[in-house]
């Protein structure tokens, strides 16, 4: 037990004290920085293909000290929150956005006559507010193709040890939660921190509800499964997983809030009612025989979107997509390498592909759902066809890509 706690307690860590000797599958040499390249695929099949025209068009450093742990796209895809090691949150804007969340920062803050304890803020946004500059000039050596502003929209500080997890509310508000045992809230239109939840251990994870952002969950180390009101600043219901070790690792609802989803360290998810956070059923998350026959941490779960299943991601390399009507296993997902690191795989806006990153160094696809009939020889409950990208530049790639 107390080998299994002092190891989830080092989750963070993981992969910045490995020094791999696991051979690249990607040979080829990374671009130059400054000009745009067809990036090399591989892929676990012999086609067809459909990212045989991916480019690599930006690189994103210079502002992170250490590894960054969590990346967290907002619901509308015009902002990337970044946060790990500095125990600093940045976010990043898309430049045809920039304009308008700039809009959106100002008319807020007409309404504010004091900023009470405010943090860090990009330069870029206050220098291209005040001087009306166009927003890509302040790029010099770029040519038209990078899609995101050189430098971040916000920088937050506050934290005191690594940033575990992110999530985005439908109006731009953030979550952050840390191993300092704090959750914190944002606003990508507020310079400071507007509340700071507590909790007795590292918290994991963190998820906004889908239909009521006044609520969130938090999931941490001690066992315990919170519900958090915001506006109430208070813990409105919570629950303790019953296993051992009870270390909850990712967190999650469902079916549009209607369930509680945890996963745990030595792989089970379990689910609760989110209305009572009453306990309703669970999943051992593992192979049926072989290696990965012993659960392994869950370290993702993501909803599928329009669909009643669940993504569920783990220690063993394998991602595995359950059906939450029967909880029966719809499709497992291979290919990647993620045997300790915090690695959570996402979907794409509109779920048709699911998208990891591997401690190999690569990104890798796999369509959802499979087509089969180009796979003759291909069980309909496993699949092994993706297309993967070398992460350039990168020792590993830990972070989740979602």
């Amino acid at each position: 037990m107390e080998s299994a706690v002092n190891k989830a307690r080092s989750l963070a860590h993981e992969v910045s004290h490995r020094h791999r000797e696991e051979k690249d599958i990607f040979e080829d040499d990374a671009p130059a920085h400054d000009t745009m390249h067809y990036v090399k695929i591989k892929t676990g099949h012999k086609g067809p293909h459909e990212f045989d025209n991916l480019m690599y068009v930006q690189e994103i450093a210079g502002e992170h000290t250490g590894p960054i742990w969590c990346t967290k796209f907002s619901g509308c895809g015009r902002l990337l929150a970044t946060a790990g090691q500095d125990h600093m949150l940045r976010v990043w804007v898309l430049k045809q956005a920039f304009n308008y969340f700039l809009d959106i920062r100002t008319k807020c803050n007409a309404d504010i006559k004091v900023s009470p304890t405010p943090s860090q803020e990009s330069l870029v946004s206050q220098h291209s507010g005040q001087s009306g500059e166009d927003p890509g000039s302040l790029d010099p050596t770029d040519d038209g193709s990078a899609p995101f502003m050189p430098k971040p929209f916000c920088v937050y500080t506050g934290h005191s040890a690594d940033m575990l997890d992110i999530s985005w509310s439908k109006n731009y508000f953030l979550l952050t939660s840390s191993m300092d045992k704090t959750v914190r809230l944002w606003h990508i239109s507020r310079k400071e921190c507007l509340c700071i939840f507590q909790h007795m251990d590292f918290v994991t994870a963190i998820a906004f509800h889908p239909k009521d952002d006044r609520y969130f969950i938090s999931g941490a180390l001690d066992g315990k499964i919170r519900l958090w009101s915001i506006p109430d600043k208070r813990v409105v219901l919570w629950n303790e997983v019953e296993c051992q070790p009870n270390l909850i690792t990712a967190a999650n609802f469902c079916q549009n809030g209607k369930y509680t989803v945890v996963g745990t360290y030595d792989g089970r998810c379990m689910f609760y009612e989110t209305d009572q956070l009453k306990y309703y059923t669970q999943i051992l998350v593992k192979s049926t025989r072989g290696k990965n026959a012993k659960g392994q941490k869950i370290t993702g779960i993501e909803p599928l979107p329009g669909e009643d299943k669940i993504l569920i991601t783990s220690n063993d390399s394998r991602i595995r997509l359950y059906d939450l009507r029967d909880l029966n296993l719809s499709c497992k997902y291979k290919g990647y390498s993620n045997t300790s690191s915090q690695i959570r795989a996402g979907f794409s806006h509109e779920g048709k592909y699911i998208v990891a990153g591997s401690e190999n160094q690569c990104i890798y696809i796999w369509k959802t759902h499979h087509d089969c009939s180009k796979f003759p020889s291909a069980r309909r409950d496993r699949n092994e066809y993706w297309e993967g990208v070398k992460g350039m530049y990168h020792s590993s790639l830990a972070s989740a890509l979602v």
